[in-house]
């Protein structure tokens, strides 16, 4: 199984940021496993930014870069150093930024890679957690469209084409299952000459220069020459794969064609909504926590389930055998929310939300073990379900969960309740093993 992966020691840099034309310097240091991508602005008062699709900024308001933020703090251009992250496997690093912009370095994540690589990365003990698609999905905007594909790894197909007679048609091909598996992460930004003006008349490309920048003409490339072959095209590939990155790892066959940001941008829209209706049909550990005791309590069980007041209907595990029996203890109130409106004359607690309760005892069982570490356990279906007494407030249930059947794609578990000693509900629930999204 695939391991997170942080940087071994504190990285700096410095320089200008390619739109706003201030200095600014920050240092990358080792993070927690599954803390993610943040950053912290130093030089004003600013709050914890995780790098996501949750923080990403409307590109409508900040054109031709990637910001992310909170409403009081913006962090600028941070494509190419996402991917020089998302290029060597980095899943948890902090960045402390002090200024509005990454720095722009020669324009390409050349600088960040070397960086990072000459400092050295560190695996950590969680496992990585993909977000593995199921079913084809798809954004495009005019002539501009990105396609994804059920696939066990991350490749990107890439076409580009530009009227330009230099920058003209072409085609990438990478897979980026490896670190570093081609040099890219080297191409630098470029701008038509046609462009310069209006971008500086837009309050941007202050800090470009024909250095960090590759300025395009009909006639050839301004002051400066190509670095690769097909430049132009890997770096589109580039930026992609740096705003690929605010979603965290991927496995996915992407199909691109001549995106941008503002296309890459509704990409990560739409994957939010994906992993959000994914991770809403099952039950799964969002930290990867594994106990190590036989008895939990109602905090650490939040840990590995994502459920919460109401609808958290374990109040402790007793007893827990890793992976073969689970033992889970549900003190029924008359402020259950439940009893508002079922039979509020005669408090009885609903059938079906006993199943719930079992087979959250029954989540806890499949997922609490390191083989299933990270997993979502989809419940998919109640078979020989018997309710034999009815629950009233002041009964304290237990709930058994034994384990049957355990594969590593399915599980079927047998469950019981008892109220004193005494069956009230019992059935046999199956489960969908399946990596986290």
């Amino acid at each position: 199984m695939d391991k997170q992966r942080t940087v071994s020691q504190p990285i700096h840099c410095e320089g200008v940021g390619l739109h706003t034309g201030e200095k600014s310097r920050l240092e990358i240091v080792p993070s927690a496993p599954n803390a993610g991508i943040t950053f912290s602005r130093r030089d004003i008062a600013s709050g914890l930014i995780k790098a996501d699709f949750y923080s990403v900024l409307d590109t409508t308001k900040f054109p031709r870069r990637t910001s992310i933020g909170t409403q009081d703090s913006y962090i600028h251009t941070i494509e190419h150093l996402m991917a020089a992250f998302h290029i060597l496997h980095i899943d948890n690093a902090h960045v402390n930024i002090w200024g509005e912009e990454v720095p722009g370095l020669d324009g390409s994540a050349k600088g960040f890679v070397d960086r990072i690589t000459e400092a050295g990365t560190g695996e950590q003990s969680a496992p990585r957690n993909y977000l593995t698609l199921r079913e084809p999905l798809w954004v495009e905007d005019g002539e501009s469209r990105i396609m994804l594909f059920p696939h066990n790894g991350l490749r990107i197909s890439y076409a580009l084409k530009y009227d330009n007679p230099l920058i003209g048609a072409g085609y990438v091909d990478v897979d980026l299952t490896r670190p570093l598996p081609d040099n890219f992460y080297e191409a630098r930004t470029f701008c038509l000459e046609e462009e310069v003006q209006p971008l500086l008349d837009m309050g941007l490309g202050k800090g470009s220069n024909y250095e960090n920048t590759l300025v395009v003409s009909n006639k050839g490339i301004k002051n400066n020459r190509i670095r690769l072959d097909d430049e132009f095209i890997k770096h589109k590939l580039l930026d992609l794969v740096g705003d690929l990155y605010l979603a965290g790892p991927i496995k996915a066959h992407i199909f691109a064609v001549r995106s941008g940001h503002k296309l890459n941008i509704k990409l990560l829209e739409k994957l939010r909504k994906y992993k959000e209706k994914v991770i809403s049909g099952g039950v799964g550990s969002q930290t990867g926590f594994i106990p190590e005791g036989n008895e939990l309590k109602a905090e650490e069980i939040m840990k590995i389930l994502p459920h919460r007041y109401p609808f958290l209907l374990v109040d402790r595990i007793s007893y827990l055998d890793r992976g073969k029996r689970a033992v889970g203890i549900k003190c029924v109130t008359m402020n259950e929310y439940f009893f508002q409106g079922h039979f509020p004359g005669r408090p009885v607690m609903p059938g079906v939300l006993m199943i719930e309760a079992m087979a959250q005892v029954g989540g806890v069982l499949m997922l609490a073990c390191e083989e299933h570490k990270g997993k979502l356990a989809f419940f998919m279906a109640a078979d020989k379900v018997k309710f034999r007494k009815t629950v009233e407030p002041g009964d304290c249930l237990t709930i058994e969960v034994v384990a049957g059947k355990v594969k590593k794609k399915t599980g079927t578990v047998h469950a019981k309740t008892y109220v004193q000693n005494k069956v009230v509900a019992e059935a046999e629930l199956m489960f969908a093993l399946v990596g986290a999204a």
